[in-house]
């Protein structure tokens, strides 16, 4: 090695990760999304992938030690050149200024070593002149550990491209960057390529402001390829919905075009059929709830029906009220379901029998309505079903019960 022993420790330590498979995987993910020309410095990045991928463990080795720093020097020989105490400490402080936690210094570097190479000066001016098109200055930070190559020439001018794209569909400019602060592997992809799948939801009928929200909640999904996106429409399409109702679907939760059909969508139709919920009400369940394709079954979905169950409702009731409001499988037990059902038997003191017959009851207002309406009717000895006391509208309401 041409460094001293203290130096060559200290470069060592700065290119060795602990999680040596994660920042591998964040490369190939980098590497996957990128279809745009390149700059040097992501081309000298890219070889230095290459040249780990060649080695025995590939990718999974990027910050190894040994492995990483000699093809690091391969790959950029000027870092042997770099002072310890006038370039690197002052780049690693500079760094944790701008909001990156001194423990993950290590993966910018690995995944983008022109970074450490780079003079202060530079680095500072391209990071004030993004902290100022995308106007957030606190998650610079958590942004650069996501996607380093942010700090690339090539991606700063993809930017804005990008935002000029989407201008002409009539987005909001807001909606791209929230689209790419959640998933900024979007800035490597050309527009030509974004174009096809804004195509494939413009014939879902999501343009224009639509397309702005299904992106702010999606943004992985401009990512998506075409061939599986059509699949999981075909997929909606076999379960009974027409291309309208897809469109709804994917504006309502565009995560289920992101999904695997195999390993999550085949799944929860499975599970919805095991719990009572058969293929012939399947459309009107999804439609009415459509994250029910995307939840957790262990830590969303069976919590909230051993809950039901608890307060004494069989499976066979939990399927109806399912097949009757799908919603209800989404709600969270402390701040929905158990305020709402400990009022209606301990204070209203109906049976829980009624919730079956209206299921809805749970996405009313407690405070705004429910509890309202209900001391209304009980200082007029008034007794009805859950379904007259809340589906009638205020005026009809007052007109019923308390003869306006």
């Amino acid at each position: 090695m041409l460094l001293g022993t203290s130096m060559e420790s200290h470069f060592l330590t700065l290119f060795t990760s602990d999680d040596k498979r994660l920042v591998g995987k964040y490369a190939r993910c980098m590497m996957m999304n990128l279809s745009i020309p390149i700059d040097e410095d992501l081309q000298q990045t890219l070889s230095l992938f290459e040249k780990v991928e060649a080695r025995r463990g590939g990718l999974d080795m990027l910050g190894s030690s040994e492995v990483t720093f000699r093809c690091l020097v391969e790959s950029f020989p000027r870092i042997l050149l770099l002072p310890l105490d006038l370039h690197l400490k002052p780049m690693v402080e500079f760094l944790e200024s701008i909001g990156v936690p001194k423990e993950h210094m290590r993966e910018i570097f690995l995944l983008f070593p022109p970074v450490i190479i780079c003079d202060i000066t530079g680095i500072n001016r391209k990071v004030q002149a993004l902290k100022k098109v995308w106007a957030f200055d606190k998650d610079f930070g958590k942004m650069l550990l996501k996607y380093p190559w942010i700090l690339s020439t090539a991606i700063q001018k993809n930017y804005k491209e990008i935002v000029s794209f989407f201008h002409m569909e009539k987005v909001d400019k807001s909606s791209v960057d929230t689209a790419i602060r959640s998933w900024p592997h979007i800035l490597g992809c050309s527009t030509s390529k974004l174009e096809v799948m804004v195509e494939q939801l413009a014939e879902l009928g999501i343009r224009n402001k639509k397309l702005g929200q299904v992106i702010s909640k999606s943004p992985q999904l401009l990512l998506r390829k075409p061939q599986e996106f059509l699949q999981v429409v075909l997929f909606l399409e076999d379960l009974g919905f027409d291309r309208e109702t897809v469109g709804q679907v994917a504006s309502r939760c565009p995560e289920i075009f992101a999904a695997s059909i195999e390993k999550t969508l085949k799944k929860k139709i499975e599970f919805l059929d095991r719990i009572g919920v058969s293929k012939d009400h399947l459309p009107r369940v999804i439609k009415k709830y459509p994250e029910l394709l995307v939840s957790d079954v262990n830590r969303t979905i069976l919590p909230r029906m051993k809950y039901l169950k608890d307060v004494g409702l069989s499976k066979k009731d939990i399927a109806f009220m399912v097949r009757r409001f799908s919603p209800l499988l989404g709600y969270s037990i402390d701040e929905v379901l158990r305020p709402k059902y400990e009022f209606l038997v301990n204070t209203m003191k109906k049976p829980v029998e009624d919730i079956v017959g209206y299921p809805r009851y749970f996405s009313y207002s407690l405070e705004k309505k429910i509890m309202p309406r209900f001391w209304v009717l009980k200082g007029r000895n008034i007794e009805c079903s859950l379904k007259d006391m809340l589906a009638k509208n205020d005026e009809e309401f007052a007109a019923d019960f308390m003869g306006f």
